[in-house]
């Protein structure tokens, strides 16, 4: 006898979800290495901002409770070449005391005296050129970006699009993560970095590849873009701009997504939409 949808309600829509072992619900597996790596797992994390700070925190955590587990853990590098200002006291989490701090530096710094990692800090633009003057050209298996304009978006997946993505040495590239806000709203997108090989199922229907955010969503990015880039000389004016707990929440949640591909190896959620004004979320199926 065939088991009954459940049934629940998000956003005022009702959403049918297909019972367990239905050959109708698409999932993503995670790729073998993360789950099982011989070393750590790298992470390029892009901006280090009013998300990327907080992101950073998360992945320290996250890389705590990775090495308890008796994984690998995680290695990052935090890529801005921003200097801490007023305007980023409060919001963003730095301290008076870091003033005319790069921002990435004041971070990594203070995340390896914390939980005793040995992170990296670059004080320059993720761009192609400054990768190319790298011993290792910059590669990571996951790529993270917390940037605030679309052609920093569009630039990223450039470079991610002449990656390559073949054999299985460590450095390979497997996802991306996408942050991106406005002052009240917010989205995170899970992307592969070309295909990841799934195993054969009965259960499920198996996806292998996950557009890019630039792909999928490349007009609405270009007609959302904000053409006011001046920078914020208070936290007032700052706030005009991102809500006080846009940025965290935001952190938090897409933080969850990376770690549950990490504790569950698989995922039927690539991502979300989240409107903290009336605290809707609306999650991206595959």
């Amino acid at each position: 006898m065939e088991k009954p949808c459940k049934e629940f309600t998000i956003m005022n829509n009702k959403i049918q979800v297909p019972p367990l072992g239905d050959k109708g619900t698409k999932v993503h597996f995670t790729d073998h290495y993360l789950l099982n790596p011989t070393n750590p797992i790298t992470i390029n994390l892009i901006g280090a901002g009013g998300t990327g700070s907080q992101v950073l925190t998360c992945l320290a955590r996250m890389n705590h409770a990775l090495t308890e587990l008796n994984h690998a853990g995680l290695s990052v590098r935090l890529w801005d070449d921003d200097v801490i200002t007023e305007a980023n006291l409060g919001r963003q989490l730095f301290a008076e005391s870091e003033l005319g701090l790069h921002k990435s530096v004041a971070l990594i710094n203070r995340a390896n005296r914390f939980f005793g990692t040995d992170w990296k800090a670059e004080t320059q633009k993720f761009e192609l050129d400054s990768l190319n003057k790298m011993p290792d050209n910059g590669s990571a298996n996951i790529y993270i970006s917390c940037v605030d304009n679309v052609e920093a978006r569009f630039g990223i997946a450039e470079i991610l699009n002449k990656l390559n993505t073949f054999g299985y040495y460590s450095n390979r590239a497997y996802y991306w993560i996408d942050f991106g806000n406005s002052q009240y709203t917010g989205q995170v997108l899970l992307s592969t970095i070309g295909n990841i090989s799934q195993p054969k199922s009965e259960k499920y229907k198996t996806i292998e590849n996950l557009p890019f955010v630039t792909e999928e969503f490349g007009e609405l990015l270009k007609q959302s873009e904000v053409e006011d880039d001046t920078p914020s000389c208070s936290l007032a004016e700052a706030l005009e701009k991102q809500d006080l707990f846009i940025n965290s929440t935001l952190a938090q949640m897409g933080s969850s997504l990376l770690w549950n591909l990490f504790r569950n190896g698989m995922t039927e959620i690539r991502g979300f939409f989240l409107n903290l004004k009336n605290f809707q979320s609306q999650p991206i199926k595959l």
